[in-house]
């Protein structure tokens, strides 16, 4: 089963360029029944390690910006190691709600992206776009989406660096994806000495992921792209609006548990108190 689905994600990943991050965690959750804790760590780093097979590619053929590469890491870094100090702090204290938020936020925010762009194609004028410097404040709090959740690069990414200079379309996918690998090394190098993966799991993903990127690769071209990434993303945006239901419902049940416990706390005090006054 795992390495199934190992495949079938890096398959999807190759076919569709849809994050690495944003799907591997919700099909480990959803389908593997991984607890999240333990998902986000395991694809941070699988997303490292099939990113560490395509960056390299980028760079051999000259489409990747290393000066805003080196923008988007003065913010993106320090936010990747506040993601995961979060992190920690969450899973220490059991609030597992959040992590669902996170996670199905940016799944919802990442997936929106990618249909917007689908729907509505048009070339921003590049005139007075170029201010590259902005990239590390906005690459801050992305750095720490992705340090939480394993995901946000990609999307966030994308949206920032056209937003903000004048690259072409090949050079921001590139970019995104060296600037993604930074992050992905950093924050699944911190959750791997954490323990917060299964690593047994990951290398069976891994075993059927490299087959995947192969087979994608070699039948990408023949594959009508654009329709299958469209299918794609329409299912992570319902799985991310899943992912948000899911933190609420788990927050209402937290909070049902914390009120049954006081009450329950104050019956018994009410009902040891008169005990107390009659020994006395």
């Amino acid at each position: 089963m795992e390495l199934a689905i190992g495949f079938l994600i890096a398959f999807a990943i190759a076919v569709t360029g849809v994050g690495a991050g944003t799907i591997t965690a919700p099909i480990l959750v959803l389908f593997l029944h991984v607890p999240l804790a333990l998902a986000v760590g395991t694809a941070l780093v699988y997303s490292a390690i099939v990113k560490l097979i395509v960056v390299p590619i980028q760079m051999w053929r000259k489409q990747v910006a290393y000066r805003a590469v080196g923008f988007m890491l003065l913010g993106g870094l320090p936010g990747v190691l506040i993601g995961v100090w979060l992190f920690r702090r969450v899973v220490q204290h059991g609030h597992e709600s959040i992590l669902y938020a996170a996670l199905g936020s940016i799944i919802v925010i990442s997936s929106g992206w990618h249909l917007y762009r689908t729907f509505r194609r048009h070339h921003t004028p590049q005139a007075n776009r170029n201010h590259p410097k902005w990239l590390a404040v906005l690459m801050l709090p992305i750095g720490a989406e992705v340090g939480f959740s394993s995901s946000g690069a990609g999307a966030l990414g994308t949206i920032a660096l056209l937003g903000l200079t004048t690259l072409s379309a090949t050079q921001i996918v590139g970019t995104d994806l060296a600037f993604g690998l930074c992050l992905s090394l950093v924050g699944g190098g911190l959750h791997l000495l954490s323990q917060n993966l299964d690593t047994t799991l990951l290398v069976k993903l891994l075993a059927g992921g490299l087959l995947g990127a192969i087979a994608g690769s070699a039948v990408a071209p023949r594959l009508p792209n654009q329709k299958l990434r469209l299918v794609l993303t329409a299912w992570l945006l319902m799985i991310g609006v899943q992912f948000c239901y899911q933190a609420v419902h788990l927050r209402i049940g937290a909070q049902s548990q914390e009120k049954h416990l006081a009450s329950t706390s104050g019956v018994q005090h009410a009902l040891l108190h008169p005990l107390k006054i009659a020994k006395r």
